[in-house]
């Protein structure tokens, strides 16, 4: 079991650990080819920061541990919005630009019902991943051709300043891209080896580990980001980051996972999960609007985001070391 706990820590510190390393050679060798700025900020590092979600669940459905895939997922989701945008604000108040809740929080929300509604026969399948993937390849697609269609970005002008500073020499940057990348197989491999001891250990089920430790190790990227973004003052990558990241999960993370093993759900996910993280995500419509200025999301809203996560957790806990029925 000790080894167990050692596979887990060491997993999440090398997974975070190398997704950065693939998200800066990647970002090097994309400008290196011509790649605009805007288009790296969006794909390279957006795909980057959602890596370990994606390869953790890809790599717990084809070992046959759906629980760890989706609750990895969906995890992941409640984490973002419950915790990570809730310390957030409690370090430093999150403005809300109204184009979050007229554009990308509607998105956000839209796709949350379609996973809602993809889990009410407790399974998802082949059929429900590819649509999962057509939908996000979709919105990839669109989100793209709205970016280059601005003359002025904030991130296109952020991404390339970035890179200015951190330059690499391209040869440094293939390796952290291989480097990088073999990296983040190996630790999740070893991860998703620790995480099912410790949940045959202690004969928890693989969905609660996936849902808490398995999800918090995954956000950890988005967590140093959104911290970081909101000190410096720039609140729409804070709070594009977690929706961005919302997005990624529920659509290419659960998707590529659902693709390829089907995914078999039980009732919990629907009556307590998937509601808690619809809640959450319904949440920041009233959190974010401002009824008497520009919205924002204030020290007291994200303390009560930080007491729902440690509330739902709890819940989660009890669930299992709770006294028997």
């Amino acid at each position: 079991m000790t080894l167990a706990f050692v596979a887990v820590f060491f997993g999440l510190a090398l997974l975070v650990w190398s997704a950065d390393r693939f998200v800066e050679g990647s970002a090097v060798v994309a400008r290196h080819f011509g790649m605009p700025p805007l288009l790296i900020g969006m794909v390279i590092v957006g795909f980057g920061t959602s890596a370990p979600e994606m390869v953790v669940s890809a790599l717990a459905a084809m070992q046959g541990n759906p629980g760890i895939a989706l609750g990895n997922a969906y995890g992941s989701n409640i984490t973002n919005i419950a915790m990570i945008l809730g310390l957030t604000a409690l370090i430093s108040p999150i403005a809300v630009n109204s184009q979050v809740l007229r554009k990308e929080l509607p998105i956000l929300t839209a796709v949350t019902a379609l996973a809602a509604w993809q889990l009410r026969d407790g399974e998802i399948s082949r059929f429900d991943a590819m649509a999962l993937l057509a939908v996000f390849g979709g919105l990839m697609a669109w989100t793209i051709r709205q970016g280059l269609r601005q003359k002025e970005d904030t991130l296109a002008g952020e991404m390339a300043q970035e890179l200015d500073t951190h330059a690499l020499p391209i040869p440094r940057a293939l390796f952290w891209l291989a480097a990088g990348l073999l990296l983040l197989i190996v630790s999740s491999r070893v991860l998703v080896w620790g995480a099912v001891a410790i949940a045959h250990g202690f004969g928890v089920g693989d969905l609660i580990i996936g849902l808490t430790i398995v999800a918090v190790g995954t956000s950890l990227p988005e967590l140093a980001s959104s911290i970081i973004a909101a000190r410096k003052g720039e609140h729409d990558i804070a709070l594009g980051n977690i929706l961005g990241s919302n997005l990624f999960n529920t659509l290419a993370v659960v998707g590529i996972a659902g693709s390829i093993h089907p995914l078999a759900v039980g009732p919990e996910v629907f009556h307590r999960d998937m509601l808690v993280m619809a809640a959450l995500t319904l949440s920041l419509f009233g959190i974010g609007y401002g009824f008497r200025g520009p919205g924002r999301i204030n020290r007291v809203e994200g303390a009560v985001l930080l007491a729902c996560y440690v509330g739902y957790t709890a819940y989660l806990v009890s669930t299992v070391f709770g006294p028997p029925a």
